[in-house]
């Protein structure tokens, strides 16, 4: 690989490092980088992109353990469901591709802007002991986001962070806490299926731990500016980066529609 491809991969990492921990939508960045100027299939470009999402959210995890956001003792339960939900989705990830499934998504995104936009102190204020929704409602909505998480991870940070505060009742911060951890936990069971279907070889690996370096210096740097600068900060952020998303996401299935 040219050096300037090293340099490229390894910058995009640190931005994507930064947005997944502060607040969700790096894999946006990541998974075209691995697919157009490196020229890897789409389905071997998700895989690879997991070895990136599991050693940032290794730091981004102790970071936020440091930081005394995360209590490991009962938030690693909401993850759960998400695991058991990661090993169907990881498995159709390998033997399917939903071109379509990005403009839903994106539209769905939309919606989730208006969500964020119309009711900010939801986002702000800490209902944790008095959770919104059922807990086995809480459970059946994060199984269906581990299904989603092990199918693609680009934007489940978006839907994690939805069901952490408007299901379970987190602040923004304390949310993001969770979801890295969430994201942790499954991570694992995705790329082991997709070592098992030969979806990642030692030479895409290699590309992985490039992309790697980047995510997880920008984990490191994302926790503490998600900490120091607070929930409503982190909801701006939260709003730009769905809005983006949603539009890059929604852009080519309109433009495929009127061509």
């Amino acid at each position: 690989m040219e050096w300037y491809l090293i340099i490229a991969v390894v910058g995009v990492g640190f931005i994507a490092g930064i947005i997944n921990t502060v607040a969700a939508g790096g894999s946006l960045l990541a998974l075209p980088m691995l697919i157009i100027p490196l020229g890897i299939p789409s389905v071997n470009a998700n895989a690879i992109n997991r070895i990136a999402i599991l050693l940032q959210n290794i730091i981004a995890v102790r970071r936020f353990q440091h930081k005394k956001v995360l209590d490991m003792k009962s938030d690693y339960r909401i993850g759960i469901p998400a695991v058991i939900g990661s090993f169907a989705g990881a498995f159709i990830a390998t033997v399917i591709t939903v071109p379509a499934m990005d403009t839903a998504i994106g539209v769905v995104m939309l919606i989730m802007f208006l969500v964020v936009l119309i009711d900010p102190n939801r986002w702000v204020k800490d209902r944790h002991d008095q959770p919104p929704l059922k807990r086995w409602l809480q459970y059946l909505i994060f199984f269906l986001i581990g299904v989603y998480g092990g199918f693609i991870q680009a934007g489940v940070g978006f839907f994690l962070l939805s069901g952490l505060v408007l299901g379970c009742g987190f602040e923004l911060v304390r949310a993001n806490a969770v979801k890295v951890l969430i994201i942790l936990l499954y991570t694992p069971v995705a790329l082991a299926i997709f070592i098992w279907q030969d979806l990642l070889t030692w030479e895409y690996a290699l590309y992985g731990l490039l992309l790697a370096v980047g995510n997880m210096a920008g984990a490191y740097i994302g926790v503490n500016v998600a900490v120091k600068w607070g929930a409503k900060f982190l909801r701006y952020m939260l709003l730009l980066a769905i809005l983006i998303a949603a539009v890059k996401l929604i852009m080519p299935g309109l433009k495929s529609t009127f061509s």
